[in-house]
């Protein structure tokens, strides 16, 4: 894992899948690395926040229905390291993207 390091506390994650890369985090903060939730409820709220947006989109006409509608998003528990990172339970680790 992070060198000898232990995660500094647990918490949640909102992740899509991809087809070339698998499992990845939805969304990253100004700094680079992962959001990350200290609830659960908080991480399904951003979800539903977000949906609704784009359901607002769609009753405007700025997107289509299909588009508006599909909900790929789902939350992990995570890992929180001393740098920022996150990693996941089956031990694959996302740090700062650039």
């Amino acid at each position: 894992m992070q060198n000898s390091q232990l995660p500094v506390r647990a918490a949640y994650s909102i992740f899509i899948p991809t087809l070339c890369q698998g499992t990845m985090p939805a969304w990253y903060d100004e700094t680079g690395y992962p959001v990350k939730y200290e609830t659960e409820l908080e991480a399904q709220r951003e979800i539903a926040d977000h949906h609704l947006t784009l359901i607002q989109q769609f009753l405007s006409g700025e997107r289509d229905f299909d588009d508006a509608m599909t909900v790929e998003d789902f939350i992990l528990p995570v890992d929180v390291w001393p740098d920022g990172s996150i990693s996941i339970e089956d031990g694959r680790i996302f740090g700062r993207q650039p």
